[in-house]
């Protein structure tokens, strides 16, 4: 997506299949992860696990693909982490923490002995350098940068105590520390340009260290000896079960699943409705969690002259038909959106009224605007053709299938839809350059907030949105302490979204892996990633 002529201070980013989630455990035969099985946990072996694509950089801070965040987040640690079946924000490397009444100050009391793979040690002075660091990071630091938005400083104030300071009240920032996007990197780490940091890696105090990466076609990983500074949710204490963890990157999801079938690789992502009933038959078992956040759907660039119009953009929501899609083309169990929001979200609003599939109701509004329908079947008006050019990116099996059926419904009702496809490298130079009609994708977060990062006008506003009371809404949501409040405002900005069709949500995102029987306590973290510290092979 793109970055606007009149970026502020902060950009913040709709990354493709990114960030956390909340208040649902995983579904399908795995539970909360992969089976636990009887036998008893034990230490060392490889986890060998397939993933359908690489975003090009291996740092947690930059990370904005799932299939690249899979293996990243296992190199650094949080200052807090978030309960995947709760939302309750719980120690890490953070051992506790005080927020003023006006959610505009955070103090961290950190954990002493921590150290990274480096031998350096955790101090405030550390975490500082971290944050002062993020708006630095450039392009693919827009997610880390927009947690930060608004900061005042950052201050020591003691060897193990560190206070962020917001210039106006910030209630998402304590969710924020606990995403891979403020993971805590070394001294060393901090002080290199960003592209060092994609290409080579980072130093963590994570459960595992980087080994070796090769673009587009692995990511190493081995376990970090000595490792005692676990976040409160994990069930082992010290270090990892596993010696190693090997990503693998293959693009062909049959190639994926046979792979695991004959147990080349013990995992896979991305696994499909069409991959399902190869997997059955005991040997496999499939994990499902739903992410919250913004929901897959088309992201218009509303400052294009052809959807500029309101009518443009309802009729291309009123034309879709979202059962059909998430019937068609996703895994069993996938929702059709109902909001701009997961239903997963907190301050989730149903709005399925508003997202009827109604091609009648289309057809009217384009009738109305004056595009008249041709003898191909597409409309046109002054001698042009009603045509959308939709940007895609192949991080998902289901991308490109979702994206025909659209192209099929909108042609129905005398829409052109071209699709054209980039690398997922170049997501957010995409997003930033503004040279799009409309971009496929979503965004997860465990926070409404995640509306603000998207949508403000204030911020990033990749999709060129007018500004509008949309922009209140959003702003006085962030400042909120007053649930009651704030959910309030959280549904008035998803109505404004859905209503006047800035963004036209069309599925719900759900994650499906397909994990081999030997692998025991895969579990999916509050963002439907997985974390592989409890992880063990038997």
């Amino acid at each position: 997506m793109t970055a606007l002529p009149h970026v502020r201070s902060s950009r913040w980013a709709l990354t493709a299949l990114v960030t956390t989630s909340v208040l649902l455990t995983a579904c399908g035969s795995g539970g909360g992860g992969s089976a636990p099985g009887t036998g008893r946990a034990k230490s060392g072996g490889t986890l060998t696990f397939a993933v359908s694509s690489d975003a090009g950089c291996v740092d947690p801070q930059q990370a904005g693909s799932n299939e690249t965040i899979y293996s990243a987040r296992q190199i650094v640690d949080s200052l807090t982490d978030q309960d995947p079946r709760t939302g309750k924000i719980v120690p890490w490397l953070a051992k506790s923490w005080d927020v003023s009444s006006d959610a505009t100050a955070f103090t961290f009391h950190l954990r002493s002995g921590v150290t990274f793979s480096d031998g350096s040690k955790l101090t405030a002075q550390v975490v500082k350098d971290n944050f002062d660091a993020v708006p630095r990071l450039g392009a693919l630091g827009t997610l880390a940068e927009g947690y930060l938005s608004g900061v005042k400083s950052t201050t020591v104030l003691d060897p193990l105590t560190v206070k962020v300071t917001f210039k106006e009240p910030n209630a998402q920032f304590l969710q924020a520390t606990s995403t891979h996007s403020l993971g805590i990197e070394s001294s060393a780490s901090v002080k290199k340009t960003p592209q060092q940091k994609c290409s080579g890696g980072v130093i963590g105090s994570g459960p595992f260290v980087l080994k070796q990466y090769v673009q587009n076609q692995s990511i190493t990983l081995a376990k970090r000896t000595g490792y005692d500074w676990g976040s409160a949710l994990w069930s082992k204490k010290g270090e990892a079960y596993l010696d190693k963890l090997v990503f693998k990157v293959v693009p062909e999801a049959g190639v994926r699943v046979g792979g695991l079938q004959s147990g080349q690789v013990d995992a896979i992502s991305n696994v499909g409705r069409a991959n399902e009933a190869a997997l059955g038959g005991g040997l496999v078992t499939l994990q499902r969690r739903a992410n919250p956040g913004v929901v897959f759907g088309l992201g218009f660039n509303n400052a294009r002259p052809l959807l500029k119009d309101a009518g443009i953009r309802q009729a291309i929501r009123f034309a879709i038909d979202r059962q059909q899609i998430a019937g068609t083309v996703f895994p069993t169990g996938t929702r059709a959106a109902t909001s701009v929001l997961a239903h997963t979200t907190p301050d989730y609003t149903d709005l399925a009224s508003d997202l009827a599939f109604d091609p009648a109701k289309a057809k009217s509004l384009l009738d109305s605007a004056g595009w008249k329908t041709g003898s191909d079947g597409i409309r046109t008006k002054g001698g042009k053709k009603l045509r959308l050019t939709v940007t895609w990116f192949p991080n998902a099996a289901t991308n490109q299938p979702a994206l025909e059926l659209i192209q099929q419904q909108l042609k129905a009702v005398g829409v052109d839809v071209v699709l054209k496809q980039l690398q997922v490298t170049q997501f957010s130079a995409t997003l930033q350059s503004g040279d799009f009609d409309a971009v496929w994708g979503n965004v997860t977060r465990a926070d409404p907030d995640i509306l603000r990062s998207s949508f403000s006008t204030e911020l990033a506003n990749f999709y060129r949105l007018p500004a509008s009371t949309l922009d209140r809404a959003l702003t006085e949501q962030a400042a909120s302490l007053d649930a009651a409040k704030r959910r309030q405002l959280v549904a008035q900005a998803q109505r404004l979204i859905v209503q006047n069709a800035y963004y036209a949500p069309v599925v719900e995102l759900q994650t499906q892996l397909g994990v081999s029987k030997k692998v025991h306590h895969l579990d999916f973290d509050a963002s439907s990633r997985v974390q592989l510290h409890d992880t063990w092979i038997g």
